[in-house]
């Protein structure tokens, strides 16, 4: 069964337009969840909403929707009434720039979706823009009414299709300046740098996704069946915590070696501080 479309709508490069629809990459079917039960009768809840002055649950289609523009004062907006707020991007993509993906700072991306054809009509016009995107190894930008919010969003070319993000607005965005300035600049060691970058070299793989595994939602499972089963929840024993660093350089050597590396006589070399007789021998710092 095909998933169900998140967005119908168009996509208009120029003049060329043609119908498509945005499915959600992400499924979260296999997830483990859990429902909410009455510890007593083992009956499932439903939550119900409440009037927060009298305490008397709501009746069906007596809740409505309120901002509030003061203290205590709402004004009373109706599901007809958002659902009539209509702007361009509700309905149409409109290819407005174009840029190299790379130019994106990571920490704009947000949500991907894949971008189909909605009919056999808008195959071809769908294929010409894709195709064009794809030769001139360029993105779209564009904006989407999405969940009752208008995002920016980029659009490239992915197989067959196209696959779209949706990407943060700059105002939510902690910059990193805000985060990392309190890091003070930190004089690194030539040589532990390149260990470092050996044992980087020797733990050198090829991106593949179906190697991850949710080991905490393993655990969960293990857990479940052991309590269909009738017995006792599994104690696992904590994995032990890290701690800091004493002597980064003999850190770094036994790292090495335990990677099987060939280079244990090298690094099995005096630590740098040792290395000049002239120059006082400065304090390593702890990681």
């Amino acid at each position: 069964m095909a998933p169900r479309p998140a967005w119908k709508g168009y996509l208009k490069l120029s003049l060329v337009t043609c119908a498509i629809e945005l499915t959600n990459v992400v499924t979260h079917t296999e997830k483990v969840s859990f429902r909410i039960l009455n510890r007593k009768t083992g009956n499932t809840v439903k939550r119900i909403y409440v009037d927060a002055e009298t305490g008397k649950p709501l009746e069906e289609g007596e809740e409505v929707k309120g901002y509030e523009v003061s203290d205590g004062d709402f004004v009373h907006i109706e599901e007809d009434e958002i659902e009539a707020v209509q702007i361009e991007s509700s309905h149409t993509m409109s290819l407005d720039g174009f840029v190299e993906k790379s130019s994106i700072e990571q920490i704009y991306l947000d949500t991907p979706y894949y971008v189909s054809p909605a009919d056999k009509v808008s195959e071809e016009a769908f294929a010409v823009i894709r195709d064009a995107m794809s030769k001139k190894k360029m993105a779209g930008l564009a904006r989407i009414v999405l969940y009752s919010r208008e995002r920016p969003v980029v659009i490239e070319p992915l197989g067959k299709g196209m696959v779209l993000t949706t990407l943060r607005y700059d105002n939510t965005v902690r910059q990193p300046g805000t985060v990392f300035g309190e890091i003070k600049a930190a004089k690194t060691d030539d040589e532990m740098i390149d260990l470092a970058e050996h044992i980087i070299d020797k733990k050198k793989a090829k991106f593949d996704p179906s190697k991850f595994d949710d080991r905490y939602e393993d655990a969960l499972l293990e857990l479940i069946r052991a309590k269909k089963a009738g017995r006792k929840a599994p104690k696992a024993k904590a994995p032990p915590k890290p701690s800091n660093v004493v002597n980064l350089f003999d850190a770094l050597k036994k790292s090495l070696n335990a990677d099987g590396s060939g280079r244990a006589d090298k690094s099995s070399a005096k630590p740098p501080a040792k290395r000049a007789k002239a120059k006082a021998a400065p304090k390593r710092r702890s990681a």
